[in-house]
């Protein structure tokens, strides 16, 4: 998920929310850095605020509709008038909230966003001959399958989705325990560590390489 919005405190507690909920979110607070982040079409659906600086939340919704972008999009805005719900949604919005509003709502509004986006399908991502099934968490080669808990999980999605790309312990931690986490670095280790000998136990064609000082990668290994 991409989350725009620039109040601060609230673009904090959105983040903790759906970072509860299992959402990987980035964050930023501004209608520029949303247009460029939706562009790269790496994201699942967005929460656009419709008041931000340098670009609104309109017009970015109107720019990523105008190049065929279809991410879903749930707008956020203080103005209730039924004129702004309209224009919300005849730019191409999938849905509309308007401040204040209870994060209850606001979860099932994305639950619901995301299953008309095809989001919520059921999902596997594949590398080599490892399957991650995103329904059940398990991760399965033709040998066997194990089922990950929730933090090994999102640690072999982020490997899955960059393989061969080096990720950093701090960007591991920064994306899965979030910034004001009081866990520590090494957790990072543990967590790929396991998920070593579990690619071992499936007899996966793939591996988790370490570069000494800068991170982990997903490569094949020879054969």
């Amino acid at each position: 998920m991409l989350l725009a919005e620039d109040e601060g405190e609230l673009a904090r507690a959105l983040a903790a929310v759906l970072k509860h909920e299992r959402y990987l979110a980035d964050v930023v607070d501004n209608g520029e850095d949303a247009l460029l982040c939706l562009e790269s079409g790496q994201y699942d659906g967005a929460i656009l605020d419709i008041m931000m600086p340098k670009m609104d939340g309109i017009t970015v919704l109107k720019k990523l509709r105008e190049k065929k972008n279809t991410v879903p999009i749930l707008l956020l805005t203080a103005k209730g008038e039924v004129e702004d719900r309209v224009l919300g949604l005849d730019s191409g919005a999938d849905d509309y909230l308007t401040k204040p509003f209870s994060m209850k709502e606001l979860l099932a509004r994305v639950r619901a966003m995301l299953r008309r986006g095809q989001a919520f399908e059921e999902r596997r991502m594949y590398f080599g001959n490892l399957t991650l099934d995103d329904a059940s968490y398990t991760l399965y080669t033709e040998s066997g399958r194990i089922r990950l808990p929730n933090k090994e999980y999102q640690m072999m999605e982020m490997l899955l989705c960059h393989p061969g790309q080096v990720i950093s312990t701090q960007h591991f931690m920064e994306k899965i325990w979030g910034f004001d986490s009081e866990a520590e670095l090494h957790v990072v280790w543990v967590g790929i560590s396991n998920l070593r000998k579990k690619l071992q136990q499936l007899h996966a064609n793939v591996e988790i390489k370490v570069t000494r000082g800068i991170g982990y990668s997903l490569e094949e290994t020879d054969g």
